[in-house]
């Protein structure tokens, strides 16, 4: 007889394989239309299938009811999803990036890091109840590094083609995937003052530094740069000699890069060294030469592999994040929550990377500063050192084999903050992008609105035969992404005439207009393109005439590839 088999098995297979069936089918509208981050639509679904909602997916069930399990899993979870991710980002960038742009990454990586540690850890000192400043400072430690995961959003996607210079994309990758593994310092020094001065220690300073001099920065930090590095190369001349021989099929090549980042999350985890600082040294040196990179640079295959951990890592955390816990816990309240969210966004980045902004040449302009500053998300990195926290305070802040009592406070505060600015960052910057896009949406339909009744009343005063466009003062209006034109030429761009508006995200590069005026490349952040204008003057933005698009033989077309194809 059949049986029905409703285990968590088979519910789990169906909720996350039904969420990414169903979100496929929208996913360029809600991505590259709706600008809408996977994170952000991800952590919602599991929210929905978490036990505060449906109950679907069960964590404490499949950890066996056993907190300290269930943190081990969202633990390796996060650093499974954390190594595949900036062995990807060390791969994307171009040859030798780390030597030829070590004086941009200095500043991003050195003061800006510590000015966002330092900055943290005062606003969490300020609002979070009875917590010293030390203790302040490991908490402020675990969201210090931006999250490569979350960044995807900002420099992926028709959004960022649109928007983002190339350098400046590239220097956000580069800082991204960097700073997660130098985390490790700024988290281990307090770390290390509360372990040798509370109750019970040796109550020695000296110890502590030694410690955080030798462990860290020797057996953690330049172990890993060194086996990162190697790794890296080895695997590159391996490659190399295998493809020159035709050893290795396309299937193996494609999935080199992933395989070289699991085989080190599971090597340097054996001896206990820093596992993502790394993976992203190995994924550098990997493409050092620029071969692999360029030979996979149009392949789907990483991104999709890339897609699959995002959406999975973020249903986790929607199903594991304390939600209960932030208005129920005898921590800090609510509305302090609130406010230390807003300020960790508002201060914890933007002030240090806007000061520093002139040094680094990637920007270029102090709108990009802003954006920059601005954009420095909180994700999948700050769970993996909140948990990395919580283990060594259970493990090593002791007495008589039992965590201390400022431990088990201090690990209270840091799963409740952490967790929250992680929810706080993915809403925040998920939402970002498309209500500024609505913002500048709606200027623009009121100003085509106003344009159109001006222009149908002149219609029906002088019988059909003139325009706004003949009345009005020769202006260009920069709304959005549109420009909206009218002029005494014989091209009127306003909603009544035969002609729309022309947008500038269909523009490509190098052509000309009829008269002989020179258009140029689509506008970036901070840029100052002009538009010819037909009586030889100027403006602030150039428009260009589509090019035919030149596809390839395949009968399917997607949206992303059609807009590629219109490119020069």
């Amino acid at each position: 007889m059949p049986t029905l088999a409703v285990d968590n098995f088979n519910i789990v297979c169906a909720c996350l394989g039904g969420f990414i069936t169903i979100f496929g089918l929208v996913s360029y509208l809600l991505k590259e239309k709706f600008y809408l981050s996977e994170a952000l639509i991800s952590l919602i679904a599991g929210v929905i299938f978490s036990p505060n909602a449906t109950n679907l997916i069960k964590p404490e069930e499949y950890a066996l009811y056993d907190e300290e399990t269930l943190h081990m899993i969202t633990l390796y979870f996060s650093r499974l999803v954390l190594g595949v991710q900036v062995v990807l980002a060390g791969v994307q960038l171009p040859s030798k990036y780390l030597k030829t742009e070590w004086k941009s990454l200095a500043l991003l990586l050195g003061p800006g890091m510590a000015v966002m540690w330092l900055v943290t850890s005062l606003l969490i000192y300020a609002l979070v109840p009875h917590i010293h400043f030390v203790e302040a400072l490991a908490v402020g430690a675990c969201v210090t590094p931006t999250d490569p995961v979350l960044s995807n959003s900002i420099v992926k996607g028709k959004f960022a083609d649109k928007n983002i210079p190339k350098e400046l994309q590239k220097i956000i990758v580069a800082e991204s995937g960097a700073n997660d593994g130098l985390g490790y310092p700024f988290l281990f020094l307090p770390l290390y003052i509360i372990q040798h001065t509370g109750q019970g220690s040796d109550h020695s300073i000296a110890n502590a530094m030694g410690a955080w001099f030798g462990e860290t920065w020797g057996y953690t930090i330049l172990l890993s740069v060194v086996y990162g590095a190697v790794v890296g190369w080895i695997a590159k001349e391996l490659l190399h000699w295998a493809e020159e021989r035709k050893y290795v099929d396309k299937e193996s090549f494609l999935v080199f890069a992933i395989t070289l980042a699991l085989f080190i999350v599971g090597t340097m985890g054996m001896v206990g060294s820093d596992d993502i600082l790394a993976c992203f040294i190995a994924g550098n040196t990997f493409t050092w030469d620029d071969w692999f990179r360029l030979e996979t640079e149009d392949d789907s295959f990483q991104p999709t592999i890339d897609m699959l951990l995002n959406v999975s890592v973020f249903i986790w955390f929607g199903a594991v994040a304390p939600w209960k816990e932030f208005y129920t816990n005898n921590v800090i309240p609510i509305y302090r929550l609130v406010f230390l969210g807003i300020l960790v966004l508002l201060l914890r980045r933007p002030p240090i990377v806007f000061a520093m902004h002139k040094r680094i040449h990637q920007i270029e302009e102090k709108r990009q500063a802003i954006y920059v500053g601005f954009f420095g998300p909180i994700g999948v990195s700050a769970i993996f050192y909140l948990y990395i926290t919580l283990d060594y305070l259970r493990k090593n802040v002791t007495v008589d084999g039992e965590p201390r009592e400022d431990a088990v406070y201090l690990m209270e505060v840091t799963n409740i903050v952490v967790w929250f600015l992680v929810i706080c960052s993915v809403i925040i910057h998920g939402l970002t992008i498309p209500m500024s896009k609505l913002g500048l949406w709606l200027p623009r339909q009121n100003t085509e609105e106003a344009v159109h009744e001006i222009d149908e009343g002149l219609r029906r005063r002088q019988g059909g035969s003139s325009t706004a466009a003949n009345i009005l003062p020769r202006s260009v209006y920069r709304i959005g992404r549109t420009i909206v034109r009218s002029d005494n030429s014989s091209q009127p761009q306003s909603r009544g005439d035969s002609q729309p508006p022309v947008p500038l995200s269909s523009a490509p590069t190098s052509s000309s207009t009829s008269n002989g005026n020179a258009v140029g490349s689509q506008d970036k952040i901070g840029s100052q393109d002009k538009i010819g204008l037909p009586d030889g003057t100027s403006s602030d933005t150039r428009v260009n005439t589509p090019q035919p698009a030149q596809l390839n033989q395949r009968a399917i077309r997607f949206p992303d590839e059609v807009e590629q194809s219109q490119k020069p």
